[in-house]
């Protein structure tokens, strides 16, 4: 059994160290620390709010200064480990599904099992380490579950630079990952902060949005954003923004896809990412046929089911829209119609309008 050891006799190098390596072993590829100031950034979250930027995603406004002040949502809060996991699957090639109309993509991080649950328990054996190692502490894990700023969380704790398309990027890692934070009311040592960003004049990530979703660099109109429209949004999708979603089903990739930065990302190696039933090239008519008990049995320990049978079929149904006119497309479509929802209605009705 280790010794519980004092953190006032254990160096900060030697800490921070045997910290890192825990979290190594427990499958993240890297770890950051640092305090509580969030100011600058709490600024720009009020103003992107304001202008509405947020959808309709209410629950964002409603936390007041929890998100900004990590000490409101745990008090006594001090320290924050900001853990990073890598999840680029070996599998079918992106840009190749994006290019075939009649297969479904769907976002790279969502073809495994559900991060948010791993990656939770890890942070909470990670987070058993330290305390039996210090001997006391408060620790609570957050992944996607609370009110946190984490990429801004990640940038003051150097593990990258919010680039222009809001994602945290890394000089070597990309931005095919994960966050998740450990917050903590022990004043460990804290990282050096990321204080460049390194997209310089690069605008690729600007320019390929589909539905131009991109106000202005690091300013994302989460209304045009096809991973809000296809996963937070509940209802008629806008027409005129339906025709740039593609095959595009389930979240969208392609501002990490023309990142230059990303050529230094690695494959994950934690099998729960792997693609499950074949989703990662999976035809459109498929998922289309698939009923409600298949959809919740195929997207069982999947992010995809929170998203609802609903709206995986008006998804669907849009892409069907996009996709090249063949027989079996608008024969899908058509006997769908009479048990359809009105709101899937909306979206075959006009697929099929596509079509004729």
């Amino acid at each position: 059994m280790e010794d519980v050891v004092n953190i006032a006799t254990d160096s900060p190098e030697n800490l921070l160290d045997t910290i890192r390596g825990w979290g190594g072993d427990l499958g993240f590829q890297a770890l950051g620390f640092t305090g509580i100031d969030l100011n600058q950034h709490s600024d720009y979250l009020d103003k992107w709010i304001q202008a509405g930027y947020h959808g309709e995603m209410a629950w964002m406004a409603r936390h007041g200064d929890k998100r900004s002040r990590p000490e409101v949502l745990m008090p006594g809060t001090c320290t924050v480990i900001t853990a990073r996991m890598d999840y680029l699957p070996e599998g079918a090639d992106p840009s190749a599904i994006l290019s075939q109309s009649d297969k479904a993509y769907i976002s790279r991080y969502a073809l495994g099992r559900d991060y948010h649950k791993l990656i939770r328990s890890r942070l909470a054996k990670l987070a058993k380490k330290i305390e039996t190692h210090l001997g006391g502490g408060h620790y609570r894990a957050f992944v996607d579950s609370a009110p946190v700023l984490e990429r801004a969380l990640a940038e003051n704790a150097g593990l990258g630079w919010i680039g222009k398309n809001t994602m945290l990027l890394n000089d070597k890692a990309g931005s095919w990952f994960f966050l998740g934070e450990i917050y903590t009311d022990i004043p460990l040592p804290k990282d050096p902060p990321k204080t460049v960003e390194h997209c310089g004049s690069c605008r690729a990530c600007l320019d390929a949005c589909p539905t131009g979703a991109f106000v202005d660099p690091w300013v994302l109109d989460a209304r045009k954003c096809i991973s809000y429209l296809t996963i937070e949004y509940d209802g008629v999708i806008p027409e005129d923004l339906r025709p740039a979603m593609g095959n595009r089903i389930y979240g969208c990739d392609d501002c990490q896809l023309v990142c230059p930065w990303n050529k230094f990302a690695q494959a994950t190696s934690e099998p729960d990412f792997s693609p499950r039933h074949q989703l990662d090239a999976i035809d459109l008519l498929e998922c289309f046929a698939w009923d409600e008990a298949t959809f919740l049995e195929r997207t069982e320990g999947s992010a995809i089911r929170r998203i609802g049978f609903e709206r995986w079929r008006r998804n669907v149904a849009i892409a069907l829209g996009n996709a090249k006119t063949t027989d079996a497309i608008k024969q899908g479509l058509q006997s769908a119609l009479p048990d359809a929802s009105a709101v899937v209605r909306e979206h075959i009705q006009w697929a099929l309008a596509q079509h004729e």
